[in-house]
């Protein structure tokens, strides 16, 4: 059990991250894993705790608020009719092993590998999202047959090394495809349900070294910091929502494109310190 002068510390800090991650997720319609990995990576860093699994940690448990979020999104997204339930049945399978993959792989990878994969794909989903034109696209609909059978994997297989649900890669996919955003949007809250759910419950049957782990752990999972970011992401992603209503979103989405690339370049340099 930590002492107090460590644990307020980091229940305030997570508090705050998880705030900021639903009102970016309502103010601009991406899920909080962007945000949280590396949150909880300086926090966790910050408070001194080192341990060589550290990342990982960080990956699982925002994953693990995903899964709450996702659903949440999902629902509502279906009661006004515009998931694609064709699309998402299709796809669910081949996401899922690509995200069994994924906590395979991120087990075996070393931490530093991690970060980089995180800097070098966060500074793409950073540059797409800022610069990105909605007019771009590879086809008419979405890949079937083995177009499919390996873009389906890959997407899950990335995002649970990113620690993301299916919004950073499954909106930019459907729209690449011809989707209208609003259904790319709605469709990819269900891809991340099918990312977090088989990935959380890998993670949580894994374990490393206890010395340098923070507190509360379940697997990978901190749950202190999952129950509160979960808390805090419901109370604060409506704010977002009625601010993306109030100002022009354009700019907004290049601020936090910026914001991203940054974060993920820092990602990047103590990958290769």
């Amino acid at each position: 059990m930590p002492d107090t002068a460590t644990l307020i510390p980091m229940l305030a800090l997570i508090l705050v991250i998880g705030a900021f991650a639903g009102v970016v997720a309502g103010m601009l319609g991406v899920g909080g894993g962007i945000v949280l990995v590396p949150a909880f990576f300086f926090v966790f860093q910050a408070l001194g705790y080192d341990a060589p699994d550290l990342i990982q940690i960080c990956l699982a448990t925002s994953l693990a608020t995903i899964i709450v979020t996702s659903i949440r999104s999902l629902l509502g997204h279906n009661r006004k009719g515009a998931v694609d339930w064709d699309i998402l049945r299709a796809w669910a399978p081949g996401i899922a092993i690509g995200a069994i993959l994924g906590v395979l792989a991120t087990e075996g990878l070393r931490s530093e590998v991690l970060l980089g994969i995180f800097g070098v794909l966060g500074v793409c989903v950073g540059l797409y999202f800022g610069f990105g034109n909605p007019d771009w696209r590879l086809g008419e609909e979405m890949p079937k047959g083995i177009g499919k059978a390996i873009a389906s994997p890959v997407l899950g297989f990335l995002s649970v090394l990113m620690g993301i649900g299916g919004g950073s890669f499954g909106v930019p996919l459907m729209s690449l495809y011809n989707q209208p955003i609003h259904r790319a949007v709605a469709t990819a809250s269900g891809f991340g349900v099918v990312i977090a759910v088989p990935s959380v419950i890998g993670f949580l049957f894994l374990s490393g070294a206890p010395e340098g782990r923070p507190p509360f752990m379940i697997g990978q999972v901190n749950i202190v910091a999952f129950a509160l970011v979960v808390a805090m992401t419901l109370i604060t992603t409506p704010w977002g929502v009625k601010l993306a209503h109030s100002m022009n979103p354009k700019p907004l989405r290049r601020v936090f494109a910026v914001f991203i690339m940054a974060v993920a370049l820092n990602m990047l340099r103590k990958a290769l310190m």
